[in-house]
């Protein structure tokens, strides 16, 4: 059985996690947008319109950003469904076996590795 918690085991990991971080972060800024957009029109106060008008073009700018870089990291594939489609489906084979992991063994001594106390 693998120890999932000792790094030599976490191949691969960074891209993923970074990956995984920038979707998060893209999902997050697109909801902020919305949130935007159903907030200007309910706003009364013309400086607080502008404001908010200002907060979610910035944000538009944002995930134009993240977005970019997903791409250039070949992350998302927006315009080719071909190329998006096993990145979508590694993600979700991902999700799967890390669901299926032993990520709590009942023997947590680390060796030394982390400073995890004995039970």
């Amino acid at each position: 059985m693998k120890d999932y918690l000792d790094p030599r085991n976490a191949e691969g990991m960074p891209n993923l996690a970074d990956s995984a971080f920038a979707l998060d972060f893209l999902i997050s800024v697109k909801n902020g947008i919305r949130n935007y957009g159903f907030a200007i029109p309910e706003t009364t106060n013309p400086e607080l319109r502008r404001v908010l008008t200002k907060q979610m073009m910035e944000a538009l700018d944002l995930h134009g950003e993240i977005s970019d870089l997903m791409i250039k990291n070949k992350w998302l594939h927006p315009h080719n469904f071909k190329d998006q489609y096993p990145v979508d489906l590694k993600g979700a084979e991902t999700a799967m076996q890390i669901g299926q992991m032993n990520l709590y063994p009942i023997d947590t001594d680390r060796g030394g590795m982390f400073a995890t106390p004995n039970e």
